[in-house]
């Protein structure tokens, strides 16, 4: 009698394709244009395998996503403060940008139609990446960078507000100057 595959067993070569199918797709046409058949059809597999694994497109987008982020978005260290908030910064706007094809963007309009979606990508794209920022911001504490009693509730908030309520309200992301005075702001209240 057969049995219905393990999605454990993934063949990671066909995993792989797609979340890069995933990726590249957003990029040309949008999160909104999206669908699983284009999905499959770009990575060279069925959508029976697609949907064996994930159960919609976001789920696939939110896994390539966290892949994604994973590598190009993580907190570095190099002892400067500013400098490592710039360059994670700079990492994040270079997700959201341009907004109408950003696979991040596209997700975030989603989820808020989306219960399932919408818990899922803060449960394993918000709330991961808010652990690595306070993990940062402790080592500064640590360092003598930061005052010991910042608030990094309010922290996250600071550093990252400005980039969503910009995206949202499609002003544009900081250019570099802008966001140099940013982090240097946020450094200042921050104590």
């Amino acid at each position: 009698m057969p049995t219905s595959p393990n999605p454990l067993r993934r063949n990671e070569a066909s995993r792989r394709a797609i979340l890069d199918a995933a990726l590249q797709l957003c990029a040309e046409f949008g999160y909104g244009r999206l669908t699983v058949e284009a999905i499959a059809a770009r990575a060279g597999v069925s959508k029976k395998t697609i949907y064996r694994w994930w159960p919609s497109k976001g789920a696939v987008v939110l896994d390539a996503v966290d892949d994604l982020a994973s590598t190009v978005a993580d907190h570095p260290y190099t002892g400067d403060l500013a400098a490592d908030l710039r360059t994670q910064l700079a990492a994040v706007i270079a997700l959201l940008t341009p907004a109408s094809t950003s696979a991040v963007a596209g997700l975030i309009a989603e989820a808020l139609h989306d219960d399932r979606l919408g818990h899922d990508l803060r449960e394993r794209l918000v709330r991961p990446r808010i652990d690595a920022f306070n993990k940062r911001m402790q080592q500064a504490q640590s360092d003598g960078q930061l005052a010991a009693d910042a608030d990094l509730d309010v922290a996250v908030d600071l550093v990252y507000g400005p980039l969503y309520h910009r995206l949202v309200f499609h002003l544009g992301m900081p250019s570099p100057k802008q966001l140099h005075t940013l982090v240097a702001h946020v450094l200042r209240a921050l104590g």
